[in-house]
């Protein structure tokens, strides 16, 4: 790993949608370069990259992939990314890793969701693409259909570095603008001086010195074009394009020439560290300067334990060395650096910047934490990575007695790996509920539990969390009272609830102008519940009434007319009774629950539903079906936006409970072309003809 100059690193992220061939363009260049002696398919189950047991059975990349290998003078470190949008979170791990990506398209099928998706990923990454249309030899393919939509989707700066000569089973070659200006072979499609001088043009617009001499009508060498590529992808000027057969061999070769000499190297990217107050600063890609890296991937390896993946973007770092975490602020002792290629990995001594490896058995390493040189420790990290949010929730538990202790540690296993993989204890409705990508991706993380924890699971839709309020108000009084032999139980208390008003601002609203005898007022904002002192005269001694509150929540926790969470009110007490001898915090707490359960039913309740904003990106030919489809959902169009390459975005909300299967869907409207992302919004009354249904299985379920 230490025998190239930075200069000579090529770190390039492999990623585009499913089934186009990435995985096998990795293993044909671990073969072409001499990596390797073989050459591994993912047909067979013998690629080199796929390895994991859920892999070779689904015949589908699920994790990226990091391998290394020389070409062209150049050390390329390549990362094979998940093509389904189902582990899109191991595509932003990838993307932080490297300065290029390569977006593989299937030429006869053109530009799929998840290829549009990992490009804007990469360009908000800040950092180059290069475009490769792969499976030139399939049938029905037109050119000028394919690169107009190529280049509607991805922008006017793609633009061919070479041109196909002939199509499908015509394909034999591909032409190279950068070298030639004359195609010699008739059957090269498209324009090629027109297209030349095209490129021409995006590669002098990122140099001043060039486009100079450009207007000046000078003649550009290839030798001076193909050294200002790499200049132009940085600055954004040029996405080069290229067409290839990974099946026939066409065009590979001139591909991998391009990935080795026009990709970018670690010095043609700024990076930036963020300083405690804020402040960015420059990093400088450099072995002499302190060590910076980051954690950019974590796998749990069945022998290895945990590994952590980390990109050097500054100085190096050699074994048995100390370094410190700086989310935590701890030192941390690397006792070993690992080479990793595919599932293999080898010792090595030193690691330096531009290098990607890993280090095994650091338990308090997580996914984006930055590594610095004691130098460096002072604050200085790298952006944290963002990954999409989980759509999908299942309900889990253990299917046997003997999993129960083990769920938990290989749920948190999964966690550590997959960030867009969470596990939650959900409170409100008394379920752990698992929440991923897909029901894919979530089908997976049970086989994995199986294959890799031996936990077996059973699984269902998570309840929603509904939650209940009221429109109304009511006040009364309930006494406590209990005689068994020696001591009892006595209290009273007067309490009145309404509905707490909308917009409020605590602060402003809980006054003595408000609210008579006013003492006190404790205003929870997660529940959106105030409780309000307004005892007078002593009514109940001041030792009493936090269990008076405490008795409330308790049972605003607990729901009242359909176990749901209450919130959305206030609770004043104003007066009450004690007796000397039998009144102790327990009797309170129990007037206190009783009282408010009482008069909440007579206060008009109601219940309410989550109600979740929805993004959905999908072609424009599915907008109607869409859209019709949300209206018979209860969803609230708000909003579309025209988005690239023929897709549109509707924005919308829409009851959480009717979209805790729209990934299958949506997958069924658009033939598997739509996305969607989803947050939480808001609470909403549910309308009244589905509230007394929704009560009722609610009720049945507690039963």
């Amino acid at each position: 790993m230490n025998e190239y100059k930075v200069d000579d690193v090529r770190n390039v992220a492999l990623v585009g949608h499913g089934a186009v061939g990435k995985t096998t363009v990795a293993d044909l260049m671990l073969f072409q370069s001499g990596a390797t002696s073989r050459l591994g398919s993912v047909d067979d189950g013998t690629s080199l990259l796929d390895t994991d047991e859920e892999e070779i059975d689904h015949r589908i990349s699920i994790a990226s992939t990091l391998i290394h290998f020389d070409y062209g003078g150049h050390h390329i470190n390549l990362i094979d990314t998940p093509g389904y949008p189902d582990f899109i979170g191991q595509v932003s791990g990838a993307l932080r890793a490297v300065e290029t990506a390569l977006i593989l398209l299937n030429a006869g099928h053109g530009v799929e969701i998840n290829a549009l998706r990992v490009s804007k990923m990469a360009q908000e990454a800040g950092i180059a693409r290069m475009i490769v249309l792969n499976k030139c030899d399939a049938d029905n393919i037109d050119y000028e259909t394919l690169l107009n939509s190529v280049r509607e989707t991805f922008g006017s700066q793609c633009i061919p570095i070479n041109l196909p000569v002939g199509l499908g089973a015509d394909f034999k070659a591909v032409f190279d603008l950068v070298k030639n200006a004359t195609a010699p072979d008739p059957d090269t499609l498209g324009d090629p001086e027109g297209t030349r001088q095209m490129l021409i043009e995006a590669i002098v617009e990122s140099n001043e010195v060039l486009l100079e001499r450009f207007f000046e009508g000078e003649e550009l060498s290839p030798a001076e074009l193909s050294a200002n590529i790499p200049k132009a992808m940085a600055a954004g000027t040029l996405i080069p394009v290229l067409f290839m057969s990974a099946k026939t061999g066409v065009g590979v070769a001139e591909f991998m020439d391009a990935m080795s000499n026009y990709t970018l190297c670690p010095q043609d990217i700024q990076r930036m560290e963020q300083t405690k107050d804020g402040r960015s600063v420059i990093l400088d890609p450099s072995p002499d300067q302190p060590f910076v890296a980051q954690v950019v991937k974590t796998r749990i390896d069945p022998f290895i334990s945990k590994m952590s993946y980390l990109r050097v973007f500054s100085g190096k770092l050699t074994r048995d060395s100390s370094v410190v975490n700086v989310r935590t602020g701890k030192p941390v002792r690397i006792t070993q650096l690992l080479d990793v290629q595919g599932g293999k990995q080898e010792a090595v001594d030193e690691v330096t910047a531009g290098d990607i490896f890993a280090v095994a058995k650091v338990d308090d390493l997580k996914l984006g934490d930055t590594l610095a040189a004691d130098a460096n420790g002072d604050g200085l990290s790298l952006p944290e990575i963002k990954f999409p949010h989980p759509l999908v929730g299942l309900a889990v538990e253990p299917k046997s007695r003997n999993d129960q202790q083990r769920i938990s540690g290989a749920l948190h296993k999964i966690e550590e790996e997959d960030q867009t993989f969470h596990v939650i204890h959900d409170e409100e409705t008394h379920e752990m509920v698992m929440q991923g990508m897909s029901e894919l991706h979530l089908k997976i993380v049970q086989e994995r539990l199986l294959h890799r924890d031996k936990v077996e699971v059973i699984t269902h839709l998570p309840k929603v969390p509904y939650r209940e309020t009221i429109m109304g108000s009511a006040e009364g009084s309930y006494r406590h009272k209990k005689q068994s032999g020696g001591a009892g139980q006595f209290a009273e208390v007067h309490l009145k609830v309404s509905a707490m008003p909308q917009d409020m601002n605590p602060e402003e609203y809980f006054t003595k102008a408000n609210f008579d005898h006013l003492r006190s007022c404790h205003y929870d904002p997660e529940m959106n519940f105030a409780f309000v002192d307004r005892i007078s005269g002593g009514s109940i001694p001041n030792q009493f009434i936090p269990a008076v509150e405490k008795g409330v929540l308790e049972k605003m926790k607990q729901g009242v007319i359909a176990g749901c969470q209450v919130q959305n009110l206030i609770c004043e007490v104003f007066f009450g009774k004690d007796h000397p001898v039998d009144s102790n915090e327990t009797a309170f707490k129990i007037a206190g629950s009783k009282c408010f359960a009482e008069l909440f039913t007579k206060s008009r309740p109601v219940l309410m539903e989550p109600i979740v904003k929805i993004e959905i990106l999908i072609p424009a030919e599915n907008v109607g079906d869409i859209s019709s489809d949300l209206s018979s959902r209860r969803g609230r169009m708000e909003g579309m936006a025209v988005s690239t390459g023929g897709y549109e975005i509707i924005q919308a909300r829409v009851p959480l409970a009717e979209i805790m299967t729209y990934a299958r869907t949506l997958s069924s409207l658009t033939g598997g072309r739509g996305t969607y992302d989803i947050e939480l919004s808001h609470y909403e009354m549910i309308p009244p003809n589905e509230q007394s249904k929704i009560i009722e299985l609610l009720n049945k379920a507690r039963e």
